[in-house]
């Protein structure tokens, strides 16, 4: 378990930007979108810079309650700076709720995979891009693949 969260933590000073802005998340939401029609995938994407959304899309087989995931993840990372996975990770590793140890419900924060910081080198974090729709551990890979191919590509 120690290792996954490193390589948790490793993804994260890994997969940062030079910038990023309204073009930026089209250009990502836009090819997350085309890989996850293609791959026939039910999931909710949304992409943000600070409190203001920039890119939101959902595809066939989601629902409202992808949109409320999606809330809840951003707020966990908006309030800790990782991935939202790593936050579940970090507890169950630990065995305690995110209520037992940072004193707030889950139905407002949840610590389940998909929703990774948007991280701007030498600056820090500056948004989110979140994937709701599929096991936890699969959003998260999803939202990982699809920031690691747009980087490859911008380089």
């Amino acid at each position: 378990m120690k290792e996954l969260l490193e390589s948790l933590l490793q993804e994260e000073k890994e997969l940062q930007f030079s910038s990023f802005n309204e073009a930026t998340a089209w250009q990502l939401g836009s090819r997350m979108v085309t890989d996850a029609k293609r791959e026939e995938l039910p999931v909710t994407i949304d992409i943000r810079r600070g409190e203001q959304q920039l890119f939101h899309a959902s595809l066939v087989g989601t629902s409202a309650d992808n949109d409320r995931w999606v809330e809840r993840k951003v707020r966990l990372v908006n309030r800790f700076g990782h991935s939202s996975f790593y936050m579940g990770q970090m507890l169950k590793q630990m065995g305690k709720s995110i209520e037992d140890v940072f004193l707030i419900p889950e139905s407002e924060f949840a610590p389940h995979g998909g929703c990774f910081p948007v991280i701007i080198k030498g600056t820090g974090m500056v948004g989110t891009i979140t994937v709701s729709g599929l096991p936890q551990e699969e959003d998260h890979r999803f939202v990982v693949k699809s920031i690691r191919a747009f980087l490859a590509e911008e380089k």
